[in-house]
């Protein structure tokens, strides 16, 4: 029997590398990026309603925007961190056994990729998605290179990150009480030393972080739509 799985879907940053543009509502072929994170989550059959975090300045239009979206459940506040926000949505989707949680700034993800990582965080309780990373790797320190790490180990993860709905709580709560700064929700869990199954992402589920990020998401969003 599938599990019922609830999204979060996380826009509560200052994109502060954004040179001022609110890479929220920045518009993406016509449509603004956080609409259209939404909209591809909710192309999943497997997830049945969706919660939006976001800042309080925005929880008015964020609410206007995706209000009248079939699987959209309602919207809260931020929290002052990344840990704290994901829980103020965790506690809106209780009922949920299973939870993704998504970068709002990632509009591009495909429902195979959200499917394959939902569908493996039923099996093992936490999945993602990623790919490996291509780049050489140096760590550095004051300037100077310290070690260049073994890439072929090495995966950059995407969202959204899928888990148990009880894992998912405890390892965040755990992560604020003892001050554990994250820069994602898979690292909670493994710092309870809990496993995360990896299923493949794609280049394409890239993450708006910069505004050249907007250039090549349009070109991405053409090229799937053969314009």
């Amino acid at each position: 029997m599938e599990q019922n799985c609830v999204a979060v879907i996380v826009a509560a940053g200052t994109a502060q590398r954004m040179q001022g543009i609110d890479k929220m509502l920045a518009p993406l072929s016509g449509e603004p990026v956080l609409l259209r994170s939404f909209r591809a989550l909710a192309k999943s059959g497997k997830i049945r309603r969706i919660y939006l975090v976001t800042r309080e300045d925005l929880l008015g239009e964020v609410e206007a925007l995706c209000g009248k979206e079939e699987k959209f459940a309602g919207a809260v506040c931020g929290g002052s961190s990344r840990a704290e926000s994901v829980l103020r949505g965790l506690g809106a989707a209780e009922e949920a056994e299973l939870i993704a949680i998504h970068d709002g700034a990632r509009p591009l993800a495909t429902v195979a990729l959200i499917d394959a990582a939902i569908d493996a965080a039923a099996r093992y309780g936490a999945a993602a998605p990623a790919i490996p990373v291509h780049d050489t790797i140096k760590r550095v320190k004051d300037g100077f290179v310290q070690e260049t790490p073994d890439r072929s180990s090495l995966y950059a993860v995407q969202t959204p990150q899928v888990f148990a709905q009880p894992l998912i709580v405890s390892a965040l709560c755990t992560a604020m009480e003892q001050g554990i700064p994250l820069t994602d929700d898979c690292s909670a869990v493994e710092a309870m030393g809990k496993p995360v199954f990896l299923t493949p992402g794609s280049p394409e589920n890239l993450k708006i972080t910069v505004p050249s990020d907007l250039i090549l998401a349009e070109a991405i969003i053409k090229e799937r739509e053969g314009l």
